[in-house]
């Protein structure tokens, strides 16, 4: 079952380079990596899911209830802010993009402040952020490989193959074909397990109570305690302000026919929302099925492989694994056009023409893969993990130059460069004084401790330094940089 659904997906990925495809072919970036901007309301409905949703989402937000009760839940929350958020500035961004023939948010950021600098440092950002979480879904795929009983890593390495060569091939198409393949097998095995299980466990009440039961053993809850309150609410807040920073959110953002498609998808998007805390209830589950896993994160494979028959943990671990395939693709996609773009683009004499990036682009999303590839072979687990809680906070010092700098050209580029490299700063300190075991850290201020995800106070920090140098700057006559972008195309 497991091997004959990767050989469909497979074949779908290969055969995506024929679908939709212009007579002149692939031969720029805006056709390989944003599939032309054709993509309509349910294709792109399809492809955010599938790129917001990873293979990693269906194992660490189950695991992360398994192992550590109701702050796992706070995956649900951030999901629900993030998309009215998506409403007012995607669209808009959308917009902005479009008029200019932007394929990152790094272009948008060079084309309205000016600033090559500050360009460079938001795509830098997002390259060292996207890395990780292309080796998070490798590792995805590892668990399940090693769910089925599978050793050794040539498995691993056939699945970067097969990766490698569709998103080669067919650019971001690829994935968009796979996520509607990957959402539906994804739908289906959480609604069974969700309906059989507790039923077999003699109802939810019972599931809770048990799982409440095994949790209390390590200090755990299926309630969050009083002195987890900011900490949930930070790591919310600041998760849904990541979100959609990150450049694989952008290219499937981009990729949309019109701001339209945008605005339907941020109103549709919260269906993924209701399946993500179904897929969170499986920790539960898990825990009251009485799955005994030393790694939490392999607690939904052997849940599955459990309490099923074993052509149905087949696909449920299939579905995991496609789960993975389609962000990988994406974020290998989007990592390909920042470099192509905005940090080789930036620093090239001669420009590339149309033709030369896609090539360019081509050849980094390989290199991309190879490296998250030798990322989770010659490094632990736990590693791709620590440096993906970085990540998170890393993207999120995007913020005052990309959110508030689709709003206002008040910023000085000069000062929100150097607050990227405060709240930057700031929040890896922050990080490794934890030892890069957490990124809630505890913040003295005012008297008290505040227990917090690490993003918030540092972007805080990074808005404070920027407002203030932007302040100095201008009594000192240091000018802002040259907006080129089009006045009107932030309207409507």
């Amino acid at each position: 079952m497991f091997c004959g659904i990767f050989a469909l997906v497979t074949l779908a990925g290969f055969w995506a380079a024929r679908w939709r495809r212009p007579e002149a072919g692939m031969a720029s970036l805006e056709e390989w990596g944003l599939a032309g901007r054709s993509f309509g309301t349910w294709i792109t409905w399809f492809l955010i899911g599938g790129d917001l949703y990873t293979a990693y989402t269906v194992i660490a937000v189950p695991a992360a209830l398994y192992g550590a009760g109701a702050m796992g839940f706070f995956a649900l929350p951030y999901a629900v802010i993030a998309y009215p958020y998506m409403m007012i500035v995607l669209p808009r961004l959308w917009n902005v993009c479009h008029r200019h023939g932007y394929v990152t948010f790094a272009d948008f950021v060079g084309g309205r402040f000016g600033n090559r600098w500050l360009t460079v440092a938001i795509a830098l950002t997002g390259v060292l952020a996207l890395m990780p979480y292309i080796a998070l879904q490798l590792v995805g795929i590892r668990v399940v490989i090693e769910a089925l009983g599978i050793k050794g890593e040539w498995p691993l390495g056939a699945a970067f193959v097969v990766l490698a060569a569709y998103t080669y091939s067919s650019g971001l198409r690829a994935p968009a074909v796979i996520a509607i393949v990957k959402d539906v097998m994804l739908y289906l095995m959480v609604i069974t397990a969700l309906v059989i299980l507790p039923v077999k466990l003699g109802g939810y009440a019972r599931v809770f109570e048990l799982a409440q039961t095994s949790l209390a053993k390590h200090g755990a809850s299926t309630m969050l305690a009083p002195g987890q309150f900011l900490a949930y609410s930070t790591l919310a807040i600041g998760s849904a302000i990541a979100l959609m920073l990150y450049p694989h959110t952008a290219t499937a953002v981009l990729s949309a026919g019109s701001a339209k498609v945008v605005r339907r998808n941020a109103a549709m998007l919260p269906a993924y929302s209701f399946l993500l805390g179904l897929i969170a209830l499986l920790g539960y589950v898990a825990l009251a099925s009485g799955v005994v896993a030393k790694n939490p994160n392999e607690s939904v494979p052997l849940l599955f492989l459990s309490a099923f028959p074993e052509w149905f943990g087949g696909f449920c671990l299939a579905a995991i694994a496609v789960g993975a395939l389609v962000p990988a693709a994406i974020m290998s996609i989007a990592a390909s056009n920042l470099f192509t773009r905005n940090l080789y683009g930036a620093f090239a004499t001669t420009p590339l023409s149309p033709k030369g990036e896609s090539e360019m682009a081509k050849i980094v999303s390989l290199l991309v893969k190879f490296g998250a590839l030798v990322f989770v072979l010659k490094l632990p687990a736990t590693y791709a993990i620590e440096m993906q809680l970085l990540g998170g906070i890393w993207i999120g010092q995007m913020f005052p130059s990309v959110v508030i700098g689709l709003f206002t050209r008040w910023f000085n580029p000069w000062a929100l460069l150097v607050g990227w490299v405060v709240g930057m700063g700031t929040g890896t300190g922050m990080v490794w004084a934890m030892g890069m075991k957490g990124s809630v850290y505890p913040v003295h201020a005012f008297g008290g401790v505040y227990a917090m995800y690490a993003a918030v106070p540092a972007l805080l920090l990074n808005l404070a330094v920027a407002t203030v140098l932007t302040l100095a700057l201008r009594l000192v006559g240091v000018g802002r940089g040259t907006d080129t972008t089009d006045a009107t195309a932030y309207i409507g």
